[in-house]
């Protein structure tokens, strides 16, 4: 099995990480997924994301001691049917990740470094925010700061479960500085002008990023 990382954090919560390395034959045969979660799972064209839901199910049988039954809302926030414990989910290529905590709504979100990010320059980022990327002179670095200012509002954005979040506007990251595991902190602003701040926590591996929230 490819469970890669598994970690309790300070506040209870759980993250663990999945590095796919089986065929899609070997995942199924660890997913042990109910029949209608393999169903929809079989529908799916793209092979590589049908492994990766298949990784997710595997990840969750190896987490939990009993099987649970993951669904999702109409907005695609996960849940498990048959247990309090509130899950998110994220994914590429290579990783599937999860974060479980017992009280408190979670988000998270995995990225490769190797990706361009500078289209979420102009999409994502507020002016301050892009102010404190082009204060950044290596574009290798530039890269991997704006995957986190990425995998942090999409972290913040699945916490939060709501529609039509302008990430720009309504998600307003910190300055911080890249390395290889830290904290960030955030505001998110709702559309009545209400402000919350968030801590977040982040750790590399493999040329990935990994991004959590946590209530």
């Amino acid at each position: 099995m490819a469970l890669y990382l598994r970690k309790e954090l300070e506040d209870k919560s759980e993250i663990a990480v999945w590095k796919v390395e089986e065929t899609e034959e070997e995942l199924r045969a660890l997913s042990a997924a109910p029949t209608d979660e393999m169903e929809e799972i079989s529908f799916i064209k793209n092979e590589s994301l049908r492994k990766q839901r298949l990784a997710v199910r595997a990840l969750l049988n190896e987490l939990f001691e009993e099987k649970v039954y993951l669904s999702h809302h109409d907005n695609g926030k996960p849940y498990l049917e048959n247990s309090v414990t509130n899950i998110s989910i994220t994914h590429t290529t290579n990783y599937v990740a999860v974060i479980l905590n017992d009280n408190e709504d979670v988000g998270i979100d995995i990225e490769s470094l190797d990706r361009d990010f500078s289209v979420v320059e102009k999409k994502a980022l507020s002016d301050d925010e892009i102010e404190d990327v082009e204060d950044v002179d290596d574009s290798k670095e530039k890269n991997e700061h704006l995957a986190i200012y990425w995998c942090a509002k999409e972290a913040i954005y699945k916490l939060i479960s709501q529609y039509n979040v302008d990430y720009a506007e309504q998600i307003e990251v910190d300055r911080f500085r890249f390395k290889e595991e830290g904290q960030i902190e955030a505001t998110f602003t709702d559309k009545d002008g209400y402000p919350e701040k968030h801590e977040l926590e982040y750790i590399t591996f493999d040329r990935h990023v990994l991004v959590w929230v946590v209530g």
